[in-house]
């Protein structure tokens, strides 16, 4: 084998974990400013996204959008977040919602 057909290959894989270490600095950066931790759930948003949903130690939540899932969660990973399979239960009670989410929820429910 040349070393032509054994560095086409890796290219992808170098790319992803490039993208994966850029994303996995911001989901460090959420879960210093929420309480010093976070946990995360990956989910496919599409063909050509996944969102990272964070919660916080602190009950705060927000997201991250990455290129592919197994991009998001090796970011995730990296940035060594607790991952659960499905956001409910006890991660989604732990959510803290603020006058701006109540207001949105409120707004979508009724045409707004």
């Amino acid at each position: 084998m040349s070393s032509a057909d054994t560095a086409t290959p890796a290219a992808p894989d170098a790319r992803a974990e490039r993208r994966a270490k850029r994303i996995a600095k911001n989901l460090t950066g959420f879960a210093a400013q929420h309480g010093g931790s976070a946990d995360a759930v990956v989910e496919y948003v599409g063909r050509t996204a996944t969102r990272i949903v964070l919660v916080g130690a602190d009950g705060s939540w927000g997201d991250q959008v990455a290129p592919t899932y197994a991009v998001g969660r090796r970011a995730a990973e990296l940035a060594g977040l607790k991952l659960h399979d499905s956001f409910e239960g006890e991660l989604a009670l732990r959510v803290r919602t603020g006058p701006y989410e109540w207001k949105r929820m409120a707004g979508i429910q009724i045409g707004g």
